[in-house]
C-alpha cells in the first residue's frame, strides 16, 4: 500500500490541477504519484467543497464510528439473549 501523503501536499496538487493548461496525468507525473490517485483527491477536494454529492471526510469518519458502535451493540445483545436464555432454562421448576 502506497504511503499517505501529508494534506497539504493533497491540496497543493489539487491546486495545481485548477491552473490554466495543467493536466492531471503531467501534474501527477512531476508529483510521482497515479493519475488515479490525484483523481480521486480532486473528486474528494470537491465534495468537501460542496461542488459534488457524497460524504465528506467527517461524515465518513462519523459513518464508520457508527457502524463499529452498531456491531459492539448487537454483540451485546445477542449475549444476553444467549444468558437469558440459559438462565430462564435453570429456573424452570419441574412437574
Amino acid at each position: 500500500m502506497p504511503k499517505a501523503m501529508p494534506e497539504e501536499f493533497r491540496r497543493r496538487a489539487v491546486g495545481l490541477t485548477r491552473q490554466e493548461g495543467a493536466t492531471v496525468p503531467q501534474i501527477a507525473k512531476d508529483l510521482g504519484i497515479s493519475d488515479s490517485c490525484l483523481r480521486r483527491w480532486i473528486q474528494q477536494a470537491e465534495v468537501e467543497e460542496g461542488t459534488r454529492e457524497g460524504l465528506t471526510s467527517s461524515e465518513r469518519k462519523e459513518l464508520v464510528e457508527l457502524r463499529r458502535r452498531n456491531r459492539v451493540l448487537e454483540m451485546e445483545v445477542e449475549i444476553l439473549k444467549r444468558a437469558s436464555a440459559f438462565f430462564a432454562k435453570e429456573n424452570v421448576l419441574p412437574k
